[in-house]
């Protein structure tokens, strides 16, 4: 992960997950996790993002 990456998911999570994956089914689910409460779209973020 580079920096880019890691501060935009600190920052905005559902966009990083749009730049590295696109309009797919972790987009999504990082969006509704990010509405539910900032920490767990962060979390899952920073879990895709890494996973790869």
């Amino acid at each position: 992960m580079g920096i880019i990456e890691i501060l935009l998911a600190l920052f905005l999570p559902p966009i990083a997950v749009l730049l590295k994956f696109g309009l797919s089914g972790k987009f999504w689910l990082n969006l509704l996790l990010t509405i539910l409460g900032m920490l767990p779209g962060i979390i899952h973020a920073f879990y895709v993002l890494s996973k790869k």
